[in-house]
């Protein structure tokens, strides 16, 4: 499981990750990433209203047309082991939200835990992590 952590308690995170970086859809589930260094507000790339210990962080947006509350905590454990068996494929400094779809319901945990594994490698979450990577080397523009 996440760690508490490595979760996104914080509503301005949600916002900020939702609203910035790369978005990936799946069958299942949309996940939004954000890296920290590129659209947090801070030139340097650092937050410095909280402390940063490892990552990446993890959010989930489960609402209620997924199922009733049994099933949305179903769907929100699956995610979150999911995502504990997934976050190697990131860098530390990734936020990421996946908001849960109606049919992620009827999914098991190792059709989502593959879903997710494919939006960790797709194209546009590494175009975003290379980017990220180039303005920390100094080597492309911010």
């Amino acid at each position: 499981m996440t760690a508490p952590l490595h979760r996104i308690s914080r509503g301005s995170d949600f916002s900020r990750t939702l609203k910035s970086g790369a978005r990936v859809n799946s069958r299942d589930f949309v996940v939004h990433l954000a890296m920290v260094g590129r659209e947090w507000p801070d030139p340097r790339g650092l937050r410095r209203d909280v402390a940063m210990s490892g990552g990446p962080w993890f959010g989930l947006v489960v609402s209620k047309s997924v199922g009733n509350a049994v099933t949305r905590h179903l769907v929100a454990r699956r995610l979150r082991a999911a995502f504990a068996g997934a976050s190697h494929l990131l860098p530390d400094e990734t936020y990421v939200v996946v908001r849960a779809r109606r049919s992620a319901a009827e999914r098991s945990s190792e059709e989502l835990a593959d879903q997710l594994r494919d939006a960790f490698t797709s194209r546009r979450v590494l175009a975003l992590t290379e980017a990220v990577a180039a303005s920390a080397d100094g080597a492309g523009p911010r």
